[in-house]
């Protein structure tokens, strides 16, 4: 079955919506197995927020019993008669997104996670088999090829792990918006993908990189991290004084409760507001006199295809990008979530099986 032997599938299972920090151990049934198909040993898997999510039923109902975890990183341990370009002993990732149409143009422009037919979560989602999908809290992994990424020999797994989802859900948003040289970018959010935002902000060369926080608390780790400027929400003069001075504001937040208008207000003409946090509630009541009277712009971003994957490794490889991580043992991942529950992550929590 594999280069090991055959095995049974274990991992950290939900089984309702009280599952944080009351995972459960214990054998399930994986993906059924297809020629187009890739066995992983699971090394590390990064907490994700969505996780999270997920795991409360925060977004909708969740197809409960569930393994989440969509950081995944391993080794190849089997693959199928249909796969060409990866092979047993390949060190990989793997992120949000575990499969999709391959056949609209979303897909054939390399941005799956927009496809026609809808895009296949890494866990919590069904394949046109009707196997249900489950993450990297666990020993092994075995989904398509499609979305299964090659990792550069100098990334170590640990730094990569959470890039594969929490990464390149800023990365996407600040390529596709122009962010680059010359460009003055602000980062609303300093966590997970806040720190993310602000990484890759800095590896694209962009002028400035202004962090944005409800209080003075995440200054110091910003700068160190790469900022060239701090704003704590609280302080309503400094909103004042960085007014019409960004080209470009990714968010990272997922409060229903956030103050938009003071966000836009940070925004120069021809501005946008990209969210990549997914608030669990829709917003407070908003009004478009802010983006009328400035023409300004409010979108949104869903984590990256294979096109923005491979040139986010291939960034993050040539410009040394080193995430933010903490280590756990697989064996804690209760723990692990619940510290993530408690905004312990300084920045990301990675779950490690042992060798």
């Amino acid at each position: 079955m594999s280069a090991e032997g055959d095995h049974k599938f274990f991992g950290w299972v939900a089984k309702d919506k009280n599952s944080i920090g009351n995972l459960v151990w214990e054998e399930y049934t994986p993906k059924t197995w297809e020629e187009d198909d890739v066995e992983i040993k699971i090394s590390h898997c990064g907490i994700c927020a969505s996780d999270l999510h997920t795991l409360r039923s925060g977004w909708g109902p969740t197809n409960y019993p569930a393994v989440v975890g969509h950081e995944i990183v391993g080794k190849i341990i089997r693959v199928g008669k249909n796969v060409k370009d990866l092979k047993v002993g390949d060190r990989v990732g793997v992120g949000a997104q575990s499969g999709s149409c391959k056949n609209c143009a979303q897909c054939k422009e390399g941005e799956e996670p927009y496809c026609e037919g809808g895009m296949i979560g890494t866990y919590n989602g069904v394949y046109p088999n009707k196997s249900k999908s489950y993450g990297g809290y666990a020993e092994y992994s075995r989904l398509p090829a499609q979305l299964v990424f090659k990792i550069p020999d100098n990334i170590p797994s640990a730094i990569v792990a959470p890039m594969m989802c929490g990464g390149v859900t800023v990365y996407s948003p600040l390529k596709y918006n122009g962010a680059g040289p010359g460009k003055k970018v602000g980062i609303i959010g300093i966590g997970g993908l806040g720190h993310f935002g602000i990484l890759f902000a800095k590896a694209l060369g962009c002028e400035e990189i202004l962090a944005i926080s409800r209080s003075e608390s995440k200054k110091k780790d910003a700068l160190e991290i790469g900022a060239t400027k701090y704003l704590a929400m609280e302080n309503k003069d400094d909103v004042k004084a960085n007014g019409r001075s960004l080209d470009l504001i990714i968010c990272t937040a997922n409060s229903a409760d956030m103050p938009l208008n003071d966000y836009l207000s940070l925004l120069k003409h021809n501005g946008k507001l990209i969210f990549v946090g997914v608030p669990e509630e829709p917003f407070k009541e908003f009004g478009v006199g802010p983006l009328i009277f400035g023409r300004k712009y409010m979108g949104g971003s869903l984590i990256g295809g294979t096109k923005d994957i491979n040139d986010m490794l291939e960034l993050a490889s040539k410009q040394n990008i080193k995430s933010w991580v903490n280590e756990r043992p697989m064996k804690e991942a209760n723990q692990a979530v619940q510290d993530m529950e408690d905004n312990k992550a300084r920045y990301r929590f990675v779950l490690v099986n042992p060798e």
